[in-house]
């Protein structure tokens, strides 16, 4: 049998917050880019659900231009389009090479199921530096998650057993929710520091030790 592991990229193995932080502060200033981020990420999953079929560009872009607009805040010209340009570039946690490189040393496939386009998410995976088997990206299905399209077209393309399968992710309102409702079993990686959650079947601070946990939960 074939083991899977499926990861969100953005939080999970891309510095999410860091990456769109240093866009705010560029944007609208150091001094308050903690508070506009948190409501930047209030905003952006009500753009995702009422347009399931726009690009992750257009959803970044409209995102912005509300989070200005709700915020009072001026969005200088020409920058609407700012965190998507900016995307590609948002840097990769350390932990992320050692502990994939290690998992697919173990003989683990590795996928992505992200809420992006197809563009993006290929310049994302260079920067990650690690071999990945493929990527569902909701640019291409027109869904974003926590909906469940994406879990059920990786099924569809690899015929993955699910007794094979892990995913693993940081949000629990884009992955860990969903993939519980499914009876998928996840890994949380907890890099907030949040409140612990019985849904997970493991949580880890970071995926150093990513190899490990998926051994246990499906050995070879």
């Amino acid at each position: 049998m074939e083991r899977w592991a499926t990861f969100d990229c953005y939080g999970t193995l891309v510095d999410w917050n860091g990456g769109i932080r240093v866009e705010l502060e560029k944007l609208f200033g150091a001094q308050r880019s903690a508070e506009l981020l948190v409501r930047y990420h209030e905003i952006e999953p009500k753009v995702q659900a009422a347009k399931p079929g726009a690009s992750y560009r257009e959803v970044l872009t409209i995102a912005l231009e509300r989070l200005a607009i709700e915020t009072g805040r001026t969005l200088p010209e020409g920058e609407a389009s700012a965190l998507a340009r900016s995307l590609p570039f948002w840097p990769v946690f350390p932990d992320v090479l050692p502990g994939l490189t290690e998992a697919r040393r173990r003989g683990w496939r590795l996928a992505i199921l992200s809420n992006t386009d197809r563009d993006l998410i290929d310049a994302s995976m260079a920067t990650l530096g690690v071999p990945f088997d493929f990527a569902i990206v909701a640019g291409e299905i027109g869904s974003y998650k926590p909906a469940h399209r994406h879990w059920e077209a990786f099924y569809e393309q690899t015929g993955a057993d699910p007794s094979g399968h892990v995913h693993v992710a940081q949000s629990v309102y884009h992955d860990i929710a969903p993939a519980a409702e499914l009876g998928i079993t996840s890994i949380w990686i907890d890099r907030l520091g949040e409140p612990e959650d019985s849904r997970p079947a493991m949580t880890l601070e970071s995926v150093a030790n990513l190899a490990d946990a998926l051994d246990e939960l499906v050995p070879a």
